[in-house]
Formats: structure tokens, sequence, C-alpha cells
């Protein structure tokens, strides 16, 4: 019976630590637009963004990250996809941008997850200090953290079987088409040719 409940209880914080804090998106940024979010968190809270670029263009966006003073903490160029992690310095907003004004008339669809960990409690920090860790919670925290990063690159996996399986298909359909277009070609031609040969050795007669 003990084992059952402490099974059951390892299960529930692997679960819990999968789901919570966990924010998932899919948005799409106009050509000339920005798209922009925001989290309010503690000081010293673990942050991170992960996204990949799912439709439109060269697959591409700018992408910024700025923190509650201004202060840029991360800033990328017509990037497809990534993951950025860091703690947070100071308390307030956080503000995570996804920008499309490089392109001039395609929109983008953007795939992207915002996690935010556990605000950091004084009382538990100064427990710890104290006593020796749980490693049993320990183990469990980091196998819930590989599981959200399996998760993720499932769901990335998915964005980029769809995105080549449309690539594919966009190839098929033209080269089924070019050779319709070469069939087509051909047969005039030879209707063509049978019809010029023929008026050629036709034999004039006069009446």
């Amino acid at each position: 019976m003990y084992s059952s409940n402490k099974l059951l209880w390892l299960m529930s914080a692997i679960l819990a630590t999968l789901f919570s804090n966990t924010n998932c998106y899919t948005i799409t940024v106009d050509a000339h637009a920005e798209e922009c979010f925001f989290e309010n968190v503690e000081a010293d809270t673990k942050m991170g963004l992960s996204f990949e670029i799912a439709e439109g263009g060269f697959l591409d966006i700018d992408v910024k990250i700025t923190g509650p003073d201004g202060n840029v903490i991360h800033s990328g160029q017509r990037e497809s996809s990534g993951i950025y992690t860091f703690s947070a310095a100071t308390s307030g907003r956080y503000t995570y941008c996804f920008s499309n004004q490089m392109s001039t008339m395609t929109p983008k669809v953007v795939m992207f997850n915002l996690e935010v960990g556990e605000a950091p409690n004084k009382k538990t920090n100064e427990k710890d200090e104290e006593v020796n860790h749980n490693k049993l919670e320990d183990m469990i925290k980091e196998l819930g953290t590989t599981l959200k990063t399996v998760k993720h690159e499932q769901e990335y996996m998915q964005v980029r079987d769809r995105i080549h399986r449309a690539i594919n298909e966009s190839t098929n359909s033209r080269v089924v088409m070019w050779s319709i277009f070469e069939a087509s070609v051909l047969l005039v031609m030879t209707l063509g040719q049978v019809y010029y040969l023929k008026r050629f050795f036709e034999v004039q007669r006069v009446v």
C-alpha cells in the first residue's frame, strides 16, 4: 500500500511539474507588424522562451526579450527557432516580442512556449540551507523539466513535418503540371508536323 501511494505521489508531482506555469501559443505576425507578450515575475524567478516558425516566407523572424528596466536580455534577427532561459534579475514586467517588420508582404505563423518557474521563497530557502535537499524531489523536478523539453520538441517536430510535407506536395504538383505542359506541347507539335507534311505532299489537281 505504501509503495502504491508513493508511486501515485511521484506521478502527480511529475505531472504538476510538467504542466504548471507553461503557456503555449500559436500566433500570426503580419508583414511590417510586431506582436509582444508580457509576464510579471519576482526577482530570481527562472524564465524561458522556446519558439518555432511554422509558416511564412523564409521561416524567419526577429525576436527580442526586454526586462522591466528596458535592458535587452536577448535580441535575434531572422531566426527560425530557438530556446532561451534566464533568471529574472529584478521584479517587474518582462516583454517578449516577435517582429516581422523586415517582411514586405508575407505574414509569419509563430508557435512558441513561455515558461515561468515558481517565485523563490526566502523562508523556504533558509530552511533548505539548514537541512539536506530531498534527492527524490530534485530528481522529480529534473525529470519534469526533461519531459517538458521532450514535449516541446515533439510539437516542433510536428510543425517541421507539416512544413516539409507541404513543400513536397507543392513540388510534386509543379512537377506534374510541368509534365502535362510538356506533353501538351509535344502533342501540338506532332499534330502540326503531320498537318504540314500532309499539305506538302498533297497533289494539287487542276480542274
